[in-house]
């Protein structure tokens, strides 16, 4: 049975988020509804309302959320009615080439991410006659929303839902660019750049790993000093003054990772983190823009550096996500300091401006019934 919610829409690149109502389908075969209470606000919803990355619109903004099972189409195994649950912004059906290999971050279900269309080519979200996809055919921008039960995660019912929307997307993305991209070690010097809601996450899986040295390069001092909350051992404004400091303490050999995470990639930061790594070392690219790599192969060959692309920060979400919600209620990882503010629905757009002024580590949107 069909029903109304309310919702964060897109309609055009550049303009601001508009709340309306919109029809929700019933869930499909092996799809579920899902009564969202809790919604992150990650960079990447505010790249596609910008224009800056390619998505089929109108769509329904979000990709961090979590809430209660409402209903379930036929076929579904994964969750029942009533189950709380974290959405994966990136699907694991669990059988694909990817999945079945320990991949998940790369699961062929998640190939709709940019049109927000289900397998079968429709849509479950809708308004006068025309269809609005969901952002990593989730939408977490919603009261309701449909998905497929590849994309839920069952998780405590203890957990504040605030807290659980993070880890499916900003938290697994940062800890494991530094825990299985970077393969961070015990005793490694790692240099991260951008310190937000992702970065925040690199610094605390690089802490975790053991590294020695845990370096944040950021320019806003309010995320240095929570950098500091998270692990870092050192923050500095610029590169030029984190490099002079790891070719003191290194004694000139530099350190062993660099991770980037900052709000938009650019050719600068890219040069600057190969330049921070030294022999053998690696430079992790989690950030999204329109940075190039335009560098001389001899840097790289002499000195065996390696440049590493990373999504969902190579986590398998249906072993990681419970495995962060652990580490969380153990104490040895901190969510609930990611939160910087939390907003209503109608405020999204000034949760956005929060973010890029640089005043949240994670902005979330608490939904109303």
């Amino acid at each position: 049975m069909s029903m109304t919610t309310r919702a964060a829409v897109c309609r055009e690149p550049g303009q601001p988020w508009e709340i309306t109502e919109l029809e929700l389908d019933a869930p499909k075969a092996n799809e579920v509804r899902v009564k969202f209470y809790a919604a992150g606000m990650c960079h990447s919803d505010d790249h596609i309302q910008k224009g800056d990355a390619m998505m089929r619109l109108p769509v329904v903004g979000g990709h961090e959320g979590a809430g209660v099972i409402e209903s379930v189409g036929e076929g579904v195994t994964r969750v029942k009615v009533g189950d709380h649950v974290v959405c994966s912004f990136i699907p694991a059906c669990g059988f694909c080439r990817y999945c079945s290999t320990g991949r998940q971050n790369l699961c062929d279900a998640g190939k709709n991410a940019s049109t927000g269309e289900f397998a079968d080519g429709t849509f479950r979200f809708h308004q006068d006659g025309v269809d609005f996809g969901g952002l990593c055919v989730l939408g977490t921008f919603s009261q309701y929303a449909v998905v497929s039960e590849y994309s839920v995660i069952p998780i405590p019912d203890d957990i504040p839902f605030e807290v659980a929307a993070l880890i499916g997307c900003g938290v697994p993305t940062g800890w494991g660019s530094a825990v299985h991209m970077a393969k961070v070690q015990a005793g490694d010097t790692v240099v991260i750049f951008g310190s937000g809601g992702v970065g925040s996450n690199a610094v605390q899986g690089a802490a975790l790993a053991g590294a020695q040295r845990v370096v944040v390069v950021d320019p806003v001092e309010f995320k240095r000093e929570m950098a500091m909350v998270f692990g870092a051992t050192h923050t500095f404004a610029t590169a030029q003054e984190a490099t002079a400091f790891i070719i003191d303490v290194t004694q000139g050999e530099l350190a062993d990772h660099a991770i980037i995470t900052v709000g938009i990639l650019h050719d600068e930061v890219i040069a600057d983190a190969l330049n921070i790594v030294g022999k053998s070392g690696q430079v992790t690219i989690t950030a999204v823009g329109k940075g190039m790599i335009d560098e001389n192969p001899g840097k790289l060959i002499g000195y065996q550096r390696r440049i590493q692309g990373a999504i969902y920060g190579g986590c398998n979400p249906l072993y990681d996500v419970p495995r962060l919600v652990s580490l969380y209620q153990s104490g040895d990882l901190k969510l609930d300091e990611l939160i910087t503010k939390r907003y209503r629905l109608e405020d999204v757009n000034q949760g956005f401006q929060d973010m890029l002024d640089g005043k949240n580590i994670r902005g979330v949107i608490i939904l109303e019934h």
